[in-house]
């Protein structure tokens, strides 16, 4: 039965295709086919996502070699929801950037766009998928090495030096995590992630986990952006070309994230990395300090892109906040924020990069006026901006209410308070883009332009997402169920883990 191998295929079908559409030769036919790959890979994750739900967890032996012995595919309800995120988005970009890169990247390597794009899904649905630590630096590595190419392809020659800055940052960070998992290694002999469980809880207090601990945490944050680990993000984001900014906004530091609370809660335990090693503290501040430090910086900005990518950062912060209340209720908050912000951050995404294809520029003059040029996309960016300074009724709302309840469980009355304070700084740097598009005159750059709505193929998509933003901020059973369920196995004790298959 196909069936069976569903846990394997959203990573076997990009990665198959990739070099497919190299050799297909024509962006149209490169286009469709890595649109229909990667939609295909979307449906099996939600049917991944609906088994979970209703199975529990699913293993999957590469070559046949069981446990431990064997590569493990592993999909529990966390990773299936985080691996619908990703598919979907990349689904729903790919048909956006049909229109998008044909003004952004030189035409010869529009396929080289697709295949890239390709090899990134193949990296991050591998991280989400993998039972096995090395196999997870393995495809982190692959995801890095694609978006590296990703960003490095917009017409714009600051990209190049945005693509080598997050070379640097995203190879040591790589380091840091192989460092950390060859320590693991050394010391229990395995690479299978329920087996090192098993083992490590043997050497509590041990120099060596402790140092592996150490590195992993550091090169994980290094990924997901976490302040003060995060300068590589603004240039990447902002020089990159916008197809490629909307995706990694709304997949990479998410798959991240995830990536630390599979090493805290599968592997080490949330109770010795966060009471033992006290590691709930160290997170914390930097969660809060991510949050304040970075949305001030995004209320400074003039390029809409910077804007959006210091807000990543700070959104960022609410998750691991969430991670850091050491609680069910906190890792649902951080697990719900992952989902509800990836629908946020693409449709923004998306709708600078429809106002950069009709204006040029994406500085906050070019959205003078544009209200009444594009109102359309400008329509899509006002919702998508009220959920995420967290309006009700919108995704972002429901994150945000959940994360702030959450710290109320646990009397932490002050966190609840700077969550809500923190929320303000989001009404300002998307107050000031929004006063433009409504309530200022065009600016030089547009007024002698004839300012068109964005094309369909780049409308659809967006529109998609900022419905999907209204739909899940109604209607909360499905997403936070979901988070409610993966934060619960995720939580359970290590050895229920380790029994569930």
């Amino acid at each position: 039965m196909l069936e069976q191998h569903f846990p394997v295929l959203p990573i076997v079908l990009p990665l198959m295709a990739a070099p497919i559409c190299i050799l297909l030769g024509r962006s149209q036919l490169a286009w469709l086919f890595a649109t229909l790959i990667s939609g295909l890979s979307f449906f099996i994750s939600v049917a991944l996502l609906l088994t979970t739900l209703d199975q529990g967890v699913l293993s999957y032996a590469l070559g046949g070699w069981e446990p431990p012995w064997g590569i493990e595919m592993r999909i529990d309800v966390a990773s299936a929801l985080v691996l619908c995120v990703v598919t979907g988005i990349s689904s729903l970009v790919l048909v956006y950037a049909k229109e998008s890169i044909a003004k952004e990247i030189d035409r010869s390597q529009h396929t080289l766009f697709y295949a890239a794009h390709l090899l990134c899904l193949t990296g991050l649905s591998g991280i989400l998928s993998t039972g096995d630590a090395f196999n997870l630096f393995v495809f982190l590595e692959i995801s890095s090495l694609a978006t590296y190419t990703l960003v490095s392809l917009a017409s714009d020659k600051r990209c190049l030096t945005a693509a080598f800055r997050y070379l640097v940052m995203g190879t040591i960070g790589a380091t840091f995590i192989l460092i950390g998992v060859g320590m693991m290694y050394m010391k229990t002999g395995t690479l299978n992630m329920i087996d090192l469980a098993a083992r490590i809880a043997e050497f509590d207090g041990n120099r060596t986990v402790n140092t592996g601990l150490a590195f992993i945490l550091v090169g994980v944050s290094i990924k997901l952006a976490l302040f003060p680990l995060h300068m590589w993000l603004p240039p990447a984001y902002t020089h990159a070309p916008s197809a490629v900014s909307a995706f990694l906004a709304s997949t990479a530091t998410k798959v991240a994230v995830y990536v630390m609370v599979r090493f805290i809660f599968t592997i080490y335990g949330a109770e010795y990395v966060f009471y033992t090693m006290s590691m709930d503290i160290i997170l914390l501040v930097l969660a809060i300090v991510a949050i304040f430090k970075c949305s001030f910086m995004a209320t400074v900005q003039s390029n809409v892109k910077t804007v959006l990518a210091f807000s990543s950062v700070a959104q960022i912060g609410y998750m691991i906040l969430g991670i850091s209340l050491v609680s069910s209720a906190g890792l649902m908050a951080g697990l719900l924020h992952i989902f509800n912000h990836a629908l946020m951050k693409g449709a923004l995404f998306m709708a600078v990069g429809a106002v950069f294809l009709r204006t040029g520029s994406v500085d906050i003059k070019a959205f003078q006026g544009l209200g009444r040029q594009m109102p359309l996309t400008m329509a899509a960016f006002a919702i998508a901006g009220l959920s995420i300074i967290g309006v009700p009724l919108t995704a972002g709302f429901v994150s945000k209410w959940y994360l702030v309840t959450a710290a109320l469980e646990q009397q932490h009355w002050i966190i609840a308070f700077l969550v809500l304070i923190g929320s303000l700084f989001a009404i300002v740097y998307i107050g000031r883009i929004l006063e433009a598009a409504y309530f200022q005159k065009p600016s030089e750059i547009t007024e002698e332009k004839d300012i068109k709505e964005a094309p369909l193929l780049m409308l659809v998509p967006m529109w998609i997402l900022v419905l999907a933003n209204i739909y899940f901020g109604i209607e909360t059973s499905v997403s936070v169920s979901a988070a409610d369920a993966a934060s619960q196995w995720l939580t359970q004790p290590t050895a229920t883990m380790g029994a569930a298959q």
